[in-house]
């Protein structure tokens, strides 16, 4: 057991495991949690559960609880709403701030910033009521031949679609629109499916962020489905989907695929944890999709995964997130 691991484990705190939520991804939420209840009672630390929403919030009135652990996905959880109710109350609670979670939720909005920060995104439109069919079609047209329609606001790739004409990506952004809300069409990058945990390094030792404490970044995993598509059905159904470390072999691509995830956390301002899904082009640049700030946390997630690669066990992981939400505070009260 390191040091940070120890430490937090004998302090004995009692940590709130938030889940479920009222999105899309209720139910990956419910058992992204169970699991992160499990790995932190297996740590030795004094853990409850809540199956919590809008309109379920008793268990932030609870004083015995020292930590908050979100563990939601989707609407509410991680787009900056409860976030923004634990900041109101003034409690300690992981990953991202209100403002970054709302930034990385909206997929246009986190483009936005990561291509003012200079890092390679794939150029999108979005869908906007006042545009015209006819004058859409001829910006797709100098945008590319292949694309990708998405929900602004979505996770686990639902709503997603991939189209080859024009004419059809505005069919299915219309469609979109209508089942989703705000939508946008992206130029599909042809490349490899990459993917970046960043987790807090022992003790809050590691590189340094923006935030102030100390991440590293870690594995890289390589996404490969065998439909040629990472969707909903190949992320949680499909079990040929495949998961891939050390597939890049040049040393420098590599380097460039973790730089440019850690700069897109700082970019939004994360903090404590996250996942970069990226594609690496065909001219070996990485360009960038979006940032999880609350991925997945089951046995099959990606996160775990990664940690697991770097000899992380899920209980290292989670004891690490809880120690970097609530280290900081402990150091001003010392």
């Amino acid at each position: 057991m390191d040091n940070c691991k120890s430490k937090i484990v004998n302090s004995k705190l009692t940590v709130a495991v938030l889940m479920g939520g009222i999105g899309e991804e209720r139910d990956i939420s419910i058992q992204s949690g169970t699991c992160v209840a499990w790995a932190l009672e297996e740590a030795g630390l004094n853990v409850v559960t809540a199956d919590i929403g809008p309109n379920k919030l008793e268990i932030l009135d609870d004083s015995d609880i020292d930590v908050f652990f979100l563990a939601l996905h989707g609407r509410f959880g991680e787009d900056g709403q409860l976030q923004q109710l634990l900041e109101d109350r003034g409690l300690i609670y992981t990953g991202s701030g209100p403002r970054a979670s709302r930034l990385a939720f909206d997929k246009m909005a986190a483009k936005k910033v990561f291509a003012q920060a200079g890092i390679n995104v794939p150029p999108a439109l979005e869908l906007s009521p006042g545009v015209g069919i006819e004058q859409l079609e001829e910006q797709l047209q100098q945008l590319g031949r292949k694309y990708v329609v998405k929900p602004l606001r979505q996770g686990s790739s639902v709503g997603i679609s991939i189209v080859t004409d024009p004419r059809q990506a505005v069919a299915a952004a219309q469609k979109t629109c209508i089942e989703f809300g705000d939508c946008m069409i992206e130029k599909f990058i042809s490349g490899r499916e990459v993917t970046v945990g960043i987790s807090p390094g022992p003790c809050g030792r590691g590189l340094p962020p923006a935030q102030g404490w100390g991440l590293i970044t870690l594995p890289t995993i390589e996404i490969r489905s065998k439909t040629g598509f990472y969707d909903y059905q190949a992320k949680y159904i499909d079990e040929r989907t495949e998961y891939l470390f050390d597939t890049i072999d040049d040393a420098a691509v590599s380097a460039r695929i973790k730089t440019a995830a850690l700069d897109c956390f700082n970019a939004l301002g994360c903090r404590h944890f996250a996942r970069v899904d990226l594609i690496l082009g065909k001219d070996d640049i990485p360009y960038a999709l979006e940032v999880n700030t609350i991925p997945g946390f089951t046995t099959h997630s990606l996160l775990p995964k990664a940690a697991a690669k770097a000899g992380l066990s899920m209980s290292d992981l989670c004891v690490r997130i809880v120690d970097s939400a609530y280290a900081p505070l402990a150091k001003r009260r010392a």
